[in-house]
């Protein structure tokens, strides 16, 4: 504990010291701005300095035989984040999110760090002085990696690990790995391998022999003379290779959406509305689902827990059938190579009839969370289907976060997927906004003809029935298909 004093205290002291530089520097007016040259877009300078911790974030565990034991499978993390835009809440609330997701990974986060800046450094991110100081961090805390809460140019990531020496990766990174961690499907683990090449494939570093070029023509088979030509170094061969197993996947993946198009065509052509749960990671979707249709699926306080899409078969309080898609979990800035992976399976989303849009009422800032999900939505067109926002976690929430969310959106509800508060409400909910049979019908149906009774019981919406001596004379509102098949039966 002395010793993190003793750093908060350097630290600190470094940038009092830089700010009372700035102050007496005769190139600043007494406003604090450069007397010639003010480049429009100056920063508070103290700030902008100070490499400031943010507390809370530690996860290591204080029972040393348990530390002991995590330590040879886990690794030990900083967080470092560049505040460029918003508030100092929304800085800190976007690396603890990191610090989650970090968590989520398997890692042990000891220290998370946070610098003001105009822009993004181009070189090292943070700055060649801050990312000395990022170092000093990771030394004392014995950290072995540090996360970025951004995704850095290939560049720029090089240039931060040759200064703090520790492994580097940024956001982008950890939700790969996340996701290749969980996907269970083969259509999951095809989706993610697509991304992570696809994020891998420009990042590629050569160096020595990575460098050095193959033999070429037939050399390689031992022809010796007059037959060695230039041929590709090993990294270039890397690329094609990278590119063949990327197009290998996208023509995979390309048939498992034929296979779930035929799944998603056979519902429509039975007219059986769909409704998708779309949210925030961790917004509780999962639960929701199983508390909708008893599911049984995972449910994990963990981000991206769910990523392969699970499809139930629900019922309205009045007895039409629909089914119900859990759906992957977004993110803020959720990396665009995923995005571009997962697009067949969030197609899920933009067919649907209605869509439950989760959001995690106990979030310090759930407003970001609907901004968010909402940005990936529009990604993949599914921005007209009818919204419904289901603020979940309310046993959680505060009453006054809750009143605000159900007040600035035009149609939400709150619930609570672990108490079951506000779930009939939502089922009554769903049933008056899913869309309904139109088309008015009047058949006897014979009595050995029970399946058809049956399937209007099902899907279509009866207005009378009453037992005749031919059979059940039947008034209801049908769909065009079960039309269709009653109009032997039409009363003439």
């Amino acid at each position: 504990m002395e010793n993190m004093t003793e750093r908060d205290e350097l630290l600190s002291g470094r940038a009092e010291a830089l700010a009372a530089t700035n102050d007496t520097d005769p190139r600043y007016d007494e406003s604090g701005f450069l007397i010639d040259g003010y480049d429009g877009e100056q920063l508070d300078r103290q700030e902008r300095a100070a490499l400031r911790r943010v507390e809370g974030l530690s996860t290591e565990l204080q029972d040393i035989t348990e530390v002991e034991y995590r330590q040879l499978r886990l690794e030990r993390v900083v967080l470092a984040g560049v505040w460029s835009e918003g508030t100092a809440e929304d800085a800190e609330n976007s690396l603890r999110e990191l610090a989650a997701l970090a968590e989520t990974a398997g890692s042990t986060v000891l220290a998370g760090v946070i610098q003001r800046r105009s822009r993004p450094d181009p070189g090292t991110w943070m700055g060649s002085g801050k990312a000395e100081e990022l170092r000093e961090v990771v030394i004392a805390e014995g950290a072995d990696t540090v996360i970025a809460d951004s995704e850095l140019g290939p560049s720029q990531r090089r240039a931060l690990e040759d200064i703090v020496k520790v492994k580097v990766i940024d956001r982008t990174a950890l939700i790969l790995d996340i996701f290749a961690q969980h996907a269970k499907s083969k259509e999951g683990k095809a989706q993610v391998e697509l991304a992570q090449l696809s994020y891998l494939l420009p990042r590629l570093r050569g160096w020595g022999e990575s460098m050095s070029r193959q033999a070429g023509g037939q050399a390689a088979g031992g022809q010796g003379m007059g037959s060695r030509g230039p041929g590709e170094t090993k990294i270039e061969l890397d690329r094609r290779r990278i590119n063949s197993r990327m197009a290998k996947l996208r023509k995979e993946i390309a048939t498992m959406k034929t296979a779930r198009d035929t799944k998603r065509h056979s519902r429509r052509s039975n007219h059986v509305p769909s409704v998708a749960i779309a949210g925030y990671t961790n917004a509780g979707k999962s639960s929701l689902l199983n508390r909708l249709t008893g599911a049984g699926v995972l449910v994990q306080n963990q981000l991206f827990a769910t990523l392969d899409p699970t499809v139930r078969r629900a019922e309205t309080p009045d007895g039409r059938l629909y089914t119900l898609a859990d759906t992957v979990g977004f993110v803020r800035a959720l990396p665009h190579q995923l995005v571009e992976a997962f697009r067949s399976t969030l197609e899920e989303v933009a067919d649907s009839d209605l869509l439950l849009h989760v959001v995690d009422g106990s979030h310090p800032d759930p407003e970001s969370q609907i901004s968010a999900v909402r940005a990936v939505l529009a990604d993949v067109g599914a921005t007209s289907v009818k919204e419904i926002i289901v603020v979940n976690k309310a046993d959680l929430a505060d009453p006054e976060v809750v009143d605000r969310l159900l007040r600035s959106e035009k149609h939400a509800i709150a619930v609570s997927a672990r108490t079951g508060a506000g779930i009939d409400e939502l089922r009554r909910l769903v049933a008056d906004e899913l869309p309904r049979p139109d088309i008015r019908v009047d058949v006897v149906l014979p009595y050995d003809r029970g399946d058809l009774l049956s399937r209007l019981h099902d899907e279509a919406e009866i207005i009378s029935t009453e037992h005749e001596a031919d059979g059940t004379h039947v008034h209801a509102k049908v769909t065009p298909t079960l039309q269709a098949e009653l109009e032997a039966y039409a009363r003439v």
